[in-house]
């Protein structure tokens, strides 16, 4: 039987609950925390350092989890930092061991092979 496909909704910080915080939807949550960690992909989180991940919800159905964000899109920051708080207090990095699960294959450049 195939598993099922789950949506995340999440917010990623840069340590301090004084600064930025950023909010996001995605269906692999360990992939997209690697790359946010990683700066992998230009855009707001690499240029503010948004690293540490405090928040996340699960869905299944990305319309719910795409509503969602919206609606913490929408909420203000004091309102965001409560949710936050509510589970994790301390704002510890939920991901930060994480990189023992998700680590990224690299493919290593095709040779050719030719007959001597």
């Amino acid at each position: 039987m195939r598993k099922s496909k789950c949506f995340f909704v999440y917010i990623m910080t840069n340590g301090s609950r004084h600064h930025v915080l950023y909010i996001g939807v995605a269906g692999n949550l360990v992939r997209r925390v690697f790359q946010h960690k990683n700066k992998l992909i230009p855009g707001f989180t690499s240029r503010y350092n948004l690293t540490h991940l405090v928040h996340y919800e699960r869905f299944f159905y990305p319309d719910a989890a795409i509503a969602r964000e919206k609606q913490l899109k929408g909420w203000l920051r004091r309102r965001k930092i409560e949710l936050i708080e509510s589970a994790n207090p301390h704002w510890y990095d939920l991901a930060k061991d994480w990189y023992d699960v998700y680590k990224p294959v690299s493919r290593a450049p095709r040779q050719i092979l030719r007959s001597a």
